[in-house]
Protein backbone atom coordinates (compact mmCIF):
# COMPACT_ATOMS: atom_id res chain seq x y z
CA UNK A 1 0.00 0.00 0.00
CA UNK A 2 1.91 2.72 -1.01
CA UNK A 3 -0.41 5.40 -1.22
CA UNK A 4 -3.31 4.36 0.41
CA UNK A 5 -6.00 6.48 2.97
CA UNK A 6 -4.37 7.20 6.35
CA UNK A 7 -7.68 6.27 7.73
CA UNK A 8 -7.40 2.87 6.27
CA UNK A 9 -4.03 1.89 7.09
CA UNK A 10 -4.53 2.92 10.40
CA UNK A 11 -7.86 0.91 10.45
CA UNK A 12 -5.37 -2.36 8.79
CA UNK A 13 -2.85 -1.59 11.59
CA UNK A 14 -5.29 -1.79 14.25
CA UNK A 15 -7.18 -4.98 13.25
CA UNK A 16 -10.57 -3.37 12.44
CA UNK A 17 -11.03 -4.58 8.98
CA UNK A 18 -9.65 -6.65 6.46
CA UNK A 19 -7.40 -5.90 3.51
CA UNK A 20 -10.30 -7.44 1.56
CA UNK A 21 -12.59 -4.69 2.62
CA UNK A 22 -10.34 -1.92 1.89
CA UNK A 23 -9.73 -3.03 -1.48
CA UNK A 24 -13.83 -3.38 -2.10
CA UNK A 25 -14.36 0.50 -0.63
CA UNK A 26 -11.90 1.10 -3.08
CA UNK A 27 -13.20 -0.04 -6.06
CA UNK A 28 -16.63 1.38 -5.12
CA UNK A 29 -14.95 4.78 -4.33
CA UNK A 30 -13.17 4.77 -8.02
CA UNK A 31 -16.73 3.18 -9.55
CA UNK A 32 -18.30 6.30 -8.10
CA UNK A 33 -16.05 8.70 -8.89
CA UNK A 34 -16.26 7.40 -13.00
CA UNK A 35 -20.09 6.91 -12.81
CA UNK A 36 -19.87 3.08 -13.62
CA UNK A 37 -21.85 1.88 -10.39
CA UNK A 38 -25.11 2.95 -9.33
CA UNK A 39 -25.85 6.07 -8.26
CA UNK A 40 -27.68 6.73 -4.92
CA UNK A 41 -30.38 8.96 -6.25
CA UNK A 42 -31.13 11.89 -4.79
CA UNK A 43 -34.29 13.80 -3.55
CA UNK A 44 -34.80 16.21 -6.42
CA UNK A 45 -34.30 13.18 -8.51
CA UNK A 46 -37.15 11.30 -7.01
CA UNK A 47 -39.20 13.95 -6.90
CA UNK A 48 -38.88 14.47 -10.46
CA UNK A 49 -39.29 10.35 -10.71
CA UNK A 50 -42.44 10.50 -8.52
CA UNK A 51 -43.57 13.52 -10.79
CA UNK A 52 -43.20 11.98 -13.83
CA UNK A 53 -45.36 9.12 -12.85
CA UNK A 54 -48.33 11.36 -11.76
CA UNK A 55 -48.12 12.59 -15.31
CA UNK A 56 -48.46 9.75 -16.72
CA UNK A 57 -50.96 8.60 -14.81
CA UNK A 58 -52.85 11.30 -15.35
CA UNK A 59 -52.12 11.11 -19.30
CA UNK A 60 -53.63 7.55 -19.68
CA UNK A 61 -57.08 8.63 -17.40
CA UNK A 62 -57.56 11.38 -19.69
CA UNK A 63 -56.97 9.04 -23.00
CA UNK A 64 -59.60 6.75 -21.15
CA UNK A 65 -62.34 9.17 -21.05
CA UNK A 66 -61.46 10.87 -24.16
CA UNK A 67 -61.98 6.94 -25.29
CA UNK A 68 -64.78 6.11 -23.55
CA UNK A 69 -66.40 9.26 -24.84
CA UNK A 70 -65.82 8.95 -28.58
CA UNK A 71 -66.97 5.41 -28.18
CA UNK A 72 -70.32 6.98 -26.63
CA UNK A 73 -70.38 9.25 -29.72
CA UNK A 74 -69.64 6.57 -32.01
CA UNK A 75 -72.61 4.18 -30.54
CA UNK A 76 -75.31 7.04 -30.53
CA UNK A 77 -74.35 7.86 -34.33
CA UNK A 78 -74.75 3.96 -35.20
CA UNK A 79 -78.38 4.52 -33.09
CA UNK A 80 -79.55 8.02 -35.47
CA UNK A 81 -78.22 6.02 -38.63
CA UNK A 82 -80.18 2.83 -37.56
CA UNK A 83 -83.63 5.34 -37.06
CA UNK A 84 -82.92 6.91 -40.12
CA UNK A 85 -82.00 3.66 -42.32
CA UNK A 86 -85.01 1.68 -40.70
CA UNK A 87 -88.10 4.17 -39.92
CA UNK A 88 -91.14 3.85 -41.36
CA UNK A 89 -93.60 6.05 -43.33
CA UNK A 90 -95.90 7.69 -41.08
CA UNK A 91 -98.94 8.61 -43.11
CA UNK A 92 -102.96 8.96 -41.92
CA UNK A 93 -105.52 10.68 -39.66
CA UNK A 94 -106.01 9.31 -36.53
CA UNK A 95 -103.54 10.70 -33.76
CA UNK A 96 -101.60 8.66 -31.90
CA UNK A 97 -100.83 10.50 -28.20
CA UNK A 98 -97.74 9.50 -26.03
CA UNK A 99 -95.39 10.98 -23.71
CA UNK A 100 -92.44 12.64 -24.33
CA UNK A 101 -90.91 13.00 -20.34
CA UNK A 102 -93.53 15.69 -19.25
CA UNK A 103 -94.97 16.54 -22.35
CA UNK A 104 -97.94 14.65 -24.35
CA UNK A 105 -96.76 14.66 -27.90
CA UNK A 106 -99.23 13.78 -31.16
CA UNK A 107 -98.60 11.67 -34.20
CA UNK A 108 -100.45 11.07 -36.96
CA UNK A 109 -101.21 7.40 -37.88
CA UNK A 110 -103.07 4.66 -39.62
CA UNK A 111 -105.28 2.09 -37.91
CA UNK A 112 -102.64 -0.73 -38.70
CA UNK A 113 -99.77 1.35 -37.16
CA UNK A 114 -102.42 2.27 -34.46
CA UNK A 115 -102.55 -1.17 -33.73
CA UNK A 116 -98.70 -2.00 -33.61
CA UNK A 117 -98.04 0.80 -31.77
CA UNK A 118 -100.22 -0.72 -29.33
CA UNK A 119 -99.01 -4.16 -29.29
CA UNK A 120 -95.75 -3.40 -29.02
CA UNK A 121 -94.54 -4.36 -33.04
CA UNK A 122 -93.90 -0.66 -33.59
CA UNK A 123 -91.80 1.34 -31.11
CA UNK A 124 -91.42 5.38 -31.11
CA UNK A 125 -87.89 6.57 -31.21
CA UNK A 126 -86.57 10.56 -31.39
CA UNK A 127 -84.95 11.65 -34.79
CA UNK A 128 -83.37 14.81 -34.63
CA UNK A 129 -86.66 17.36 -33.41
CA UNK A 130 -89.29 14.67 -34.54
CA UNK A 131 -89.99 10.96 -33.98
CA UNK A 132 -90.22 7.99 -36.20
CA UNK A 133 -91.66 4.62 -35.89
CA UNK A 134 -89.29 1.69 -35.98
CA UNK A 135 -89.91 -1.96 -36.12
CA UNK A 136 -89.13 -3.64 -33.00
CA UNK A 137 -85.80 -5.25 -34.24
CA UNK A 138 -84.57 -2.34 -35.22
CA UNK A 139 -85.82 -0.87 -31.73
CA UNK A 140 -83.71 -3.54 -29.50
CA UNK A 141 -80.57 -2.38 -31.91
CA UNK A 142 -81.14 1.98 -31.06
CA UNK A 143 -81.70 0.55 -27.58
CA UNK A 144 -78.50 -1.73 -27.11
CA UNK A 145 -76.76 1.86 -28.46
CA UNK A 146 -78.56 4.79 -26.88
CA UNK A 147 -81.80 4.12 -24.73
CA UNK A 148 -82.20 7.24 -24.44
CA UNK A 149 -83.49 7.87 -28.26
CA UNK A 150 -86.27 5.36 -27.66
CA UNK A 151 -89.62 7.43 -26.49
CA UNK A 152 -92.23 4.92 -26.49
CA UNK A 153 -92.43 1.21 -26.43
CA UNK A 154 -95.51 -0.73 -24.78
CA UNK A 155 -93.58 -4.31 -25.16
CA UNK A 156 -90.97 -2.90 -22.59
CA UNK A 157 -93.48 -1.12 -20.11
CA UNK A 158 -95.55 -4.60 -20.35
CA UNK A 159 -93.06 -6.61 -18.60
CA UNK A 160 -92.85 -3.67 -15.82
CA UNK A 161 -96.11 -2.48 -14.77
CA UNK A 162 -96.64 0.78 -13.01
CA UNK A 163 -96.94 0.67 -9.36
CA UNK A 164 -98.90 2.66 -6.97
CA UNK A 165 -96.95 1.96 -3.94
CA UNK A 166 -99.82 0.02 -2.23
CA UNK A 167 -99.80 -3.93 -2.98
CA UNK A 168 -103.46 -3.96 -1.53
CA UNK A 169 -104.80 -1.25 -4.49
CA UNK A 170 -102.48 -3.32 -6.94
CA UNK A 171 -103.55 -6.13 -6.73
CA UNK A 172 -107.21 -4.55 -6.63
CA UNK A 173 -107.10 -3.30 -9.74
CA UNK A 174 -105.11 -5.92 -11.18
CA UNK A 175 -108.54 -7.37 -11.91
CA UNK A 176 -109.39 -4.19 -14.55
CA UNK A 177 -107.72 -3.80 -18.23
CA UNK A 178 -107.41 -0.93 -19.71
CA UNK A 179 -106.78 -0.93 -23.46
CA UNK A 180 -103.70 0.74 -24.64
CA UNK A 181 -104.82 2.32 -27.96
CA UNK A 182 -107.95 4.54 -25.99
CA UNK A 183 -109.17 7.17 -27.63
CA UNK A 184 -108.78 10.51 -25.96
Amino acid sequence: MAKGNPLQEQLLKAGLVKKSQVSQVAREQVKARHGKGPVAATESQREADRARAEKAEKDRQLAAERNALRRSEELRAQARQIISDRKLPRAGELEYRFNDGSLIRTLLVTEALRTQLANGALVIARDGDSFALLPRMAAEKVRERDAALIVLDHGQSADTPISTGNAEDDAYYAQFQVPDDLMW
